[in-house]
């Protein structure tokens, strides 16, 4: 390699190319790493180095030399790029490697208008300096590859247009914290501060992506997941749409319900004309979802639920589907298939099930959601009327179709509403629950909207973080992390901005909140137990008990300090109901573990004092979150010791935590004999979980000689109902590749993904 190239600074100069200066780089980049070779990134560095290149370029070029590197025999290749991504990240920032003094930075970025500006009116010089004094920026040096990729793409405020950034990641951090506890009196917020600073940073807490993009900015919308119900009326569908805008421009995923709008053919206005049907208002609707960007940090995606009993289902239904015209296809929006204990009944029987138009069958549809045994009986009265319109299919024939559509796309889900309704935190007689979100774990009360500032209607957010159980190593740790998690998401419902008024009057009456989880196959590497053949049960069991009960406890003590949440007379909590009441006791066949912790104090305190928050858990994908804390995503077994993550950047290699000492205790995905397990896991996970959780069922062909039978995928089905499933998210099929760095699935939008957290 010829020294005398000339490089291209960044501040324009020209200079001869200086290849100590790469190399003490590299080295710095290295230090303390396994099975890393400096010379190796410089040799392949250098390869593509030519005359007049700009020294950025040469220190992106190092980057990805480091990172073609990462491989099972060498996995510290991630640190080791993703140190160099650092440094490069605060050279764009600071124009140096060392950061600015916080308030400093604070300062300028408050006057360049991309800070918030009540920084500066809560907090004093003294104040920031304190912070400045516990901020570690070493701490970015624990990130992996991937976790770096994902701050500079999604995270770190910059200018999406030119590609400056502005910030690093502590700062990111620590003022993420600075403004969820501004609200607290001086003498203990920087404590709270401090605390929730080391909690995050040190990855025992994992952040979603509104709150890591917005929080510190002057945008304030920060809940992952939005749900909107429509109604069937031209105003309400309207209103949805206009909804459906504001909420998909700042950054939130999207569940929009329209299983209430009547079929094609319905008579509308007295006869004077027939009804459209429901086709061309799911267009109405996809339309609107896909009109924003979402600021560059993602694209726009929700999920439409519908009955599986709607007279026009057997359309809707294939709506996904590539074959077919656009005129009948609404194919970018994922489908909620919603389902009832009467339907898998007829099912189990070889029944018919009849199909109605919502319209055409007063009470049918909220009894749906309501009252089951009011449903079952309205039912059967509807199909014996001979004067309403209906359509009757073989239930075995629907359920194929459905499930055949879930296999073919990936993407039909599942929502069982009668376990949505009855192991709930709702009552559902005064708040039922009548749809999720687009990654279908968050289980919350709507009305319909009949105006875009209609006070009567009830758009549900669900504002997420998630606890790393990759790092914990005693369950009583999570009495800390739960009580810092609560304080900041609920901070965060008064902190935050509301476009809609039926979202800002939600929120503020129920704050409800969704604490998941991240790196559970790591969790159970290290436990030394397996997803399926039940060693993970108990242990599964203890660890979600103590995650309910500690986030329930750290809600009542947050009632006892600022008040009830307004509508908590609203939730079974408030009739003393717990979650380890109502939940499915067909768990208890296959874990028989006792509860080990004082629920009856606990419910005791929670009838006197009551909860801060009507909702506490939902168990989410994580796609995007868990890779900023180097973590497998959500409860989710990986595909291969490397995966391969699809983002806007490129490809990106993480490796599993610890894959050195515990290759051999991980249990990949396709290793796993079928769903049986796993099912069982995700049930003993329900009975403590008070929304839903983000649970995939999977399959590999080769396994049934090619062609999974149609019998397996309804009985898993039939399993996951049984086990008190409320949802179902992706259906996964093997495409037969041996590939050892499996591909996880693109990234959909749906984080905490827009609900990934």
């Amino acid at each position: 390699m010829n020294s005398q190239l000339q490089v291209s600074k960044r501040d324009g100069r020209k200079e001869s190319l200086d290849l100590e200066k790469i190399h003490k780089v590299v080295t710095w980049a290295a230090d303390g790493l396994d099975k890393v070779s400096v010379s190796e990134v410089e040799l392949k560095a250098h390869l593509q180095f030519f005359d007049g290149i700009q020294t950025s370029e040469i220190h992106e070029t190092l980057i990805k030399a480091a990172a073609d590197l990462i491989s099972e025999e060498s996995p510290d290749y991630q640190y080791l790029a993703a140190r160099l991504n650092i440094f490069h990240l605060r050279k764009k920032a600071y124009g140096c490697f060392e950061p600015p003094a916080l308030y400093d930075h604070v300062t300028k970025m408050v006057d360049s208008q991309r800070y918030d500006q009540h920084l500066l009116e809560d907090y004093t010089a003294e104040e920031f300096a304190a912070m400045d004094a516990f901020i570690d920026h070493s701490r970015d040096m624990n990130f992996s590859y991937a976790a770096v990729k994902q701050l500079e793409g999604k995270y770190l405020v910059q200018n999406r247009v030119t590609g400056e950034v502005y910030e690093s990641a502590q700062f990111l951090y620590v003022l993420i914290a600075a403004c969820l506890f501004a609200s607290y009196d001086k003498e203990r917020r920087l404590d709270y501060i401090k605390r929730f600073y080391d909690a995050v940073s040190t990855f025992k807490l994992s952040l979603p992506t509104p709150i890591m993009a917005g929080v510190r900015t002057p945008t304030r919308q920060f809940s992952s997941c939005v749900l909107i119900e429509a109604g069937d009326s031209l105003d309400s569908i309207n209103a949805t749409a206009g909804a459906i805008v504001k909420y998909v421009s700042q950054r939130a995923g999207i569940g929009i319900n329209g299983g209430r709008i009547r079929a094609l053919g319905s008579p509308i206005r007295g006869g004077e004309a027939f009804h459209t049907g429901c086709i061309p208002f799911y267009k109405h609707f996809q339309t609107a979802v896909k009109s924003c960007s979402q600021g560059g940090v993602r694209g726009g995606a929700a999920t439409l639920f519908y009955p599986l009993w709607h007279l026009e289902v057997e359309s809707l239904l294939v709506l996904k589907n590539n074959r077919g015209v656009e005129e009948n296809r609404v194919r970018h929006l994922d489908y909620g298939v919603q389902i009832n204990k009467t339907m898998y009944e007829r099912l189990i029987k070889n029944g018919n099930i009849t199909l109605f138009s919502p319209s055409d069958v007063p009470g049918l549809y909220d009894a749906f959601f309501e009252d089951q045994e009011l449903f079952d009986q309205l039912y059967k009265k509807y199909e014996a009327d001979d004067s309403i319109r209906k359509q009757t299919v073989k239930a075995v024939d629907l359920f194929s179709a459905m499930m055949q559509e879930r296999a073919s796309t990936g993407r039909i889900y599942v929502q069982n509403v009668d376990h949505c309704n009855t192991h709930s935190p709702f009552n559902p007689k005064r708040a039922p629950v009548r749809q999720s979100n687009l990654c279908l774990e968050i289980a919350l009360p709507t009305k319909p909207l009949n105006e875009i500032n209609d006070e009567n209607g009830e758009i549900a957010l669900c504002t997420l973080a998630a606890f790393n159980l990759g790092t914990v190593e005693d369950l009583n740790e999570l009495e800390e992390l739960a009580d810092l998690i609560v304080r900041a998401l609920d901070s965060l419902l008064s902190y935050q901005d509301y476009p809609v008024t039926a979202a800002q009057r939600a929120s503020l009456g129920r704050r409800t909140l969704g604490v998941g989880v991240i790196n559970y196959a790591y969790y159970l590497a290290k436990n030394g137990v397996k997803y399926s053949d039940g060693s993970a049960n108990g242990l599964t069991h203890r660890t979600f008990e103590a995650i309910q009960y500690w986030l329930l406890k750290a809600s009542n003590e947050l009632a006892k300090e600022q008040g009830k949440c307004e509508l908590f007379d609203d939730t079974t909590y408030a009739q003393g109901v717990l979650p380890i009441d109502s939940y499915k006791k067909e768990v208890d066949s296959f874990c028989d573990e006792a509860l080990q912790l004082d629920w009856e104090s606990l419910r005791s305190d929670i009838k006197e004092h009551g909860l801060r928050n009507s909702t506490l858990t939902a168990l989410m994908p994580s796609e995007t979150s868990s890779q900023i804390s180097n973590a497998t995503n959500g409860i989710e077994p990986p595909r291969g010791y490397i995966s391969v993550k699809q983002s806007k950047d490129g490809i990106l290699k993480q490796v599993v935590p610890e894959y050195d000492k515990l290759k051999s205790q991980y249990e990949l995905l396709w290793q796993i004999p079928d769903n049986q397990g796993y099912l069982q896991l995700v049930g003993i996970m329900q009975k403590f979980v008070d929304q839903a959780i983000s649970a995939n069922t999977n399959y590999d062909p080769s396994r049934f000689g090619g062609k999974v039978p149609m019998q397996q995928l309804l009985k898993d089905l039939l399993t996951a109902y049984k086990n008190g499933l409320k949802t179902l998210y992706y259906h996964n099929t093997r495409d037969g590749m041996e590939d050892p760095q499996a591909a996880e699935p693109e990234d959909d939008g749906c984080e905490g993904g827009a609900c990934k957290i």
